[in-house]
């Protein structure tokens, strides 16, 4: 007898939102009436999240061609139990090469069935209005891509309950993730100091000196840019060459690409 479900289960790290995006237009592409959220992005907890008999939709972004450490870290708290899965990459229009595996890979290992996967395009974390890369996006066209997406892997799921293997584009092993030079954004002359950049920094690299001043740990700061783009005041900035190689190289339109 086919198991029946009447839970949408949403999990995202997404310090820009474009996951988050994502996740919630293939949830409203499944359309249950039941819909609960896990966000990830600023929560360091360390206790498992237990989730059962729900249809999950895990979304987190990619860096360097993998899944981002930080979002990896927090996912691996999770644990399915009678759980399909589909599995949402967000990448800045570069490629998202091994990172669809990879989370496709520890889904499985956490006790999900993955039941589909998909790539989807987001804003690049270092695009600004110099450089723009990928950006608005998600927009218009891959929300309803994804509404779509989350109606057909719903379907797939009523017609295959059995859910076998499907191949989802990338390799393993997976391509080496090395570090970067730690490096940070930084506060212009225009920076009043109103704390919006605290609130939004998922490894709280950020804080308020005695003396009144924002100071970054370029340790802790996992560069999302999160800051930059929730600045009221356009008073953080994150100068660095990758920007205009991103904008030269990658401005053409990709496409979400889906797996089933």
């Amino acid at each position: 007898m086919m198991k029946t479900y009447t839970t949408t289960h949403i999990v995202f790290f997404s310090p820009t939102h474009t996951s988050a995006q994502t996740a919630r237009a293939v949830g409203e592409g499944i359309g249950m009436g039941r819909r609960i959220e896990t966000d990830l992005t600023l929560d360091e907890g360390l206790s498992p999240i237990e989730i059962r008999d729900a249809v999950t939709i895990i979304a987190a972004p990619v860096y360097g061609g993998r899944i981002a450490p930080t979002a990896l870290q927090r996912i691996k708290r999770l644990r399915g139990t009678d759980a399909p899965a589909i599995l949402i990459a967000v990448y800045g229009n570069r490629d998202y090469e091994d990172a669809l595996v990879e989370l496709r890979d520890t889904a499985a290992e956490l006790g999900f069935t993955p039941l589909s996967a998909g790539a989807f395009i987001g804003e690049h974390s270092y695009s600004t209005a110099a450089y723009p890369v990928a950006a608005g996006r998600p927009d218009a066209s891959d929300l309803q891509k994804a509404a779509d997406f989350g109606r057909a892997s719903w379907e797939k799921l009523l017609a295959q309950p059995d859910l076998p293997p499907f191949f989802v584009k990338g390799n393993a092993p997976y391509k080496e993730l090395k570090a970067g030079q730690p490096a940070c954004p930084v506060c212009t002359e225009q920076c009043f100091a109103c704390g919006e950049c605290l609130e939004v920094c998922p490894t709280h690299a950020i804080r308020l000196s005695a003396d009144g001043r924002i100071e970054t740990s370029a340790g802790s700061c996992i560069k999302c840019c999160a800051c930059v783009k929730a600045c009221p005041n356009e008073a953080r900035v994150f100068d660095n060459p990758f920007a205009a190689f991103l904008h030269e190289h990658f401005s053409a339109r990709r496409e979400p690409e889906l797996f089933l």
